[in-house]
């Protein structure tokens, strides 16, 4: 499986984005596509999750009520619409996906992903 994110910018707070992932090659029965972020200094953590299947959705609290994961079947493609974008929200932004469906406390875990996007940077000036 190919994942390829697109869709970073600068942008300045209190502004949106949109990122999408676009998965190609082989494909799975159930799995659960996500999105981390990595900002300097820090370690990668978990952004969304989405069940591809069900849609099941999962958000990390420092994004519920502002950022909105979807995947589109037909385009194999998965979005994160990002709103009211904060300074902290700057990061290199990655797509991941995993052969299985991952329950919450799973989905955070990245070490449980097998594949993983190139990373698109997210810059948001105060």
């Amino acid at each position: 499986v190919q994942l390829q994110a697109s869709g970073g910018g600068l942008v300045q707070a209190g502004g949106s984005l949109r990122l999408s992932c676009a998965a190609s090659g082989r494909t799975y029965s159930s799995y659960t596509m996500s999105w981390f972020r990595q900002a300097p200094g820090k370690e990668r953590e978990f952004v969304a999750a989405i069940r591809w299947s069900a849609g099941t959705i999962f958000y990390a609290d420092s994004v519920k009520g502002r950022f909105t994961i979807s995947r589109d079947k037909v385009k194999n493609t998965m979005y994160l619409q990002m709103n009211t974008l904060k300074p902290e929200d700057t990061a290199v932004y990655y797509c991941a996906a995993a052969a299985a469906n991952l329950i919450l406390s799973a989905s955070r875990d990245e070490h449980l992903y097998d594949y993983w996007g190139q990373g698109t940077q997210v810059t948001v000036s105060s």
